[in-house]
């Protein structure tokens, strides 16, 4: 027969299972929710993002010096970030109105968009234009004209851009368009990532952004050929097939050194330079027609004589120090 619990027992057992219930639901409520969204896994892997980082250090590199040559003044280019996101979110953070030249990679169908911060699409006109590039931090729209001098520069950043990608295939980056508005852009549906890289420019004293951003939906072939490098063989293209020992010797060949004559020398009193006047003449300690010493960033290399090429000044070596010994 079955047996009949007291009503004393019946409480307890309910009075057990109200305060178990309890601190199951106070320990499930401690535990951390993290979201995640199944409608958007990561399409790079850490290991390719590093392998972009390096590839746009290079660009970066590279950039720095061709914007340093056009504008005639100091520019530093510094990679910030390389991320993956959602374009809903690029597009919140673009601001209006906007400097952003949509480009194509040729035989693909990637689309990307260079953006230039307002204040450095200025800049960039104004000091192109043979301005100062002072008084440009109010943003405004840019001009038709402003669009043809500020597309020559990009223009120049995406063959920039081409050489740098050639170290993991042949890519050439065309602009397709300039838009004032991230609204007209669409490069990409909403819910779809992008890989923002983020630069930020150095010109003089003041620094300024830019973006390049690329809608990864097609980068498929690109991911494969990353997955491929050796990360430490990701070197500058300009430098792709030569040693170090190369890369070296063709910096020094190219170093520039001061290069002197001393045709001759004496020693004077303060006196007597105290008391010398112009056409007063100095006796040297060597005679006309005797060897003068050629010197290199202050140090004897070699030895000639004072002559005269194509209505110059010039000296003839005839012999390096080293050989007289």
């Amino acid at each position: 027969m079955a047996e009949v619990l007291s009503q004393q027992e019946i409480d307890a057992l309910l009075s057990n299972m109200k305060t178990g219930g309890e601190e199951a639901a106070k320990h499930d409520s401690e535990k951390e929710v993290v979201p995640f969204d199944f409608r958007l896994p990561n399409r790079i892997s850490k290991i390719q993002m590093r392998t972009l980082q390096n590839l746009h250090e290079n660009f970066a590199e590279g950039l720095g010096s061709f914007l340093m040559s056009k504008l005639q003044t100091i520019v530093n280019v510094n990679l910030i970030s390389v991320d993956q996101i959602y374009y809903s979110e690029y597009v919140l953070s673009v601001s209006n109105p906007a400097a952003l030249f949509l480009f194509t990679i040729t035989g693909t169908d990637i689309r990307g968009i260079v953006e230039l911060s307002p204040e450095l699409a200025l800049t960039l006109v104004d000091r192109l234009l043979g301005g100062t590039g002072e008084n440009t931090k109010q943003a405004k729209a840019i001009t038709t004209i402003e669009q043809h001098v500020l597309g020559d520069v990009v223009n120049r950043m995406l063959s920039e851009l081409s050489k740098t990608w050639a170290a993991i295939g042949e890519y050439n980056f065309e602009i397709d368009r300039f838009e004032p508005d991230i609204d007209f852009a669409q490069i990409t549906s909403q819910s779809e990532s992008v890989l923002l890289i983020t630069f930020e420019i150095f010109i003089g004293q003041e620094s300024y952004l830019m973006n390049i951003a690329f809608a990864t939906y097609a980068f498929d072939s690109i991911l494969a050929k990353l997955s491929s490098q050796n990360l430490s063989t990701i070197r500058p293209v300009k430098y792709l097939g030569t040693t170090a020992r190369e890369i070296v010797t063709n910096q020094l060949k190219e170093t520039k050194l001061n290069v002197s004559v001393e045709l001759g020398g004496t020693k004077l009193t303060l006196e007597q330079i105290k008391e010398m006047k112009i056409g007063d003449i100095i006796m040297l300690d060597k005679k006309i027609g005797e060897e003068a010493v050629v010197k290199v960033e202050g140090k004897e290399f070699f030895y000639g004589y004072p002559g005269v090429s194509n209505n110059h000044k010039a000296i003839k070596v005839t012999e390096r120090k080293e050989e007289r010994g």
